[in-house]
């Protein structure tokens, strides 16, 4: 079939569906609703029997959405004639990353052939077309091709049509010739290769049942398809049930698996508290043993200190050499300036010191550092030279 354009009000219906927003939205995803349009337009322009609505579809849940469809009719090549075959194709919220969901829609002069292959009791469609969807490559078009295909190799209604008896054999519509008993019973509204119309329904095909003596009656088709769908419904939901409670025991099973591990987690972290504590306790003992060792220390020489005289701190140390003496000087310089430095920048970070005059105080104790570092550098390296020397001279003593 050669792909015509969709005419523009299916294109303006599409684009006036798709872009609504607010409670009135279709359940699409957004970066999927072009695609949706494109797929639809192209559908209608290859086959114009299929016309693009919206309805409410019922999940097995009991759920009610507002979904698009396309309802019509899809040809149907059977023995050299060409019949139309009613179908709903429902594009569900997951679609185009999905399957649409298909099904035969016969009217009331017709019932489903069961047992068919690809169409359940309820009329839902099963093909390798659906069961393979593969997003984006999949489309209608060729779906509508493959069911084509598929029903024409074993069509899935039956016509319940009774044709009038007519005392001449003839072989109009509606008689039935011997040949013709052989053929499947099936199908439904016959149509030649011109252009189709939507929703054609002619007169009964050729393959009728008037040869059966026991079709059933319509209100009792109604009754076992009403029954097939109330317990493929009752299994859908025995299976989503099933499916839900695995999924919660599996979940289940992994939190008792995350619980074992954080059990074992803490009966380490117990386990090392543990451990610590006794360090700690054993610590704490050696602890108390020097501070015994301290306090009769101090017992034994409280007396010592009151008798003592009072020490300069200043001449505590006395230095050996004159090397000696201007080297701790300038120590003590050294670090005495570094504490006033410290002091001056914790006054210049709480604006208790102008900027200004703490960088000039700083500048003049750097320099004054320096000296005082270059100074002990030197003597530091005449002491090392003073000890070479007189390892030196002490070498000769050891030698003899």
């Amino acid at each position: 079939m050669v792909p015509s354009s969709a005419s523009p009000q299916i294109q303006q219906f599409l684009s006036s569906v798709l872009s609504q927003r607010g409670p009135s939205a279709l359940p699409y995803s957004e970066d999927t609703k072009w695609l949706i349009r494109n797929h639809l337009v192209t559908l209608t322009g290859a086959y114009p029997s299929l016309e693009p609505k919206t309805a409410v579809f019922t999940h097995n849940d009991g759920r009610s959405v507002n979904l698009l469809q396309a309802d019509g009719t899809i040809p149907m090549p059977f023995h050299g004639v060409t019949y139309n075959i009613p179908v709903v194709i429902w594009l569900m919220e997951s679609y185009p990353r999905h399957p649409p969901v298909v099904y035969v829609n016969p009217t009331q002069d017709m019932v489903i052939k069961r047992p068919h292959p690809h169409v359940n009791p309820s009329g839902l469609v099963s093909i390798p077309g659906l069961q393979n969807w593969i997003y984006p490559s999949s489309n209608l078009v060729d779906l509508i091709g493959e069911l084509s295909k598929t029903f024409s190799r074993d069509p899935p209604l039956y016509s319940q049509r009774r044709p009038t008896p007519s005392p001449t054999p003839s072989h109009s519509f509606g008689s039935v010739g011997p040949s013709e008993y052989a053929r499947p019973p099936a199908v439904i509204h016959h149509t030649s290769h011109s252009t189709p119309t939507p929703r054609p329904y002619p007169p009964p095909s050729p393959y009728g049942v008037a040869g059966r003596a026991h079709t059933d009656d319509t209100a009792e088709v109604y009754k076992k398809n009403a029954i097939t769908k109330i317990m493929e419904m009752a299994h859908g939901d025995i299976t989503a049930m099933r499916k839900t409670r695995e999924a919660e025991v599996e979940g289940l099973f992994s939190a008792q698996a995350v619980l074992r591990r954080r059990e074992e987690e803490v009966n380490r972290g117990l386990k090392g508290m543990q451990d610590e504590k006794e360090g700690l306790e054993a610590q704490l003992q050696v602890v108390l043993m020097n501070i015994d060792v301290l306090e009769g220390w101090v017992r034994e020489n409280e007396g010592k200190v009151k008798n003592a005289p009072i020490l300069d701190v200043d001449n505590a140390f006395d230095c050996t050499d004159v090397l000696s003496k201007q080297m701790l000087d300038c120590t003590a310089a050294d670090l005495a300036i570094e504490d006033v430095v410290y002091s001056l920048d914790k006054a210049a970070q709480e604006g208790v010191m102008a900027f200004d005059q703490y960088l000039r105080n700083v500048r003049l104790l750097s320099r004054e550092q320096f000296f005082h570092r270059a100074t002990a550098a030197k003597v530091r390296a005449t002491q090392m030279q003073s000890q070479v020397a007189s390892m030196a001279a002490r070498a000769p003593h050891y030698a003899t």
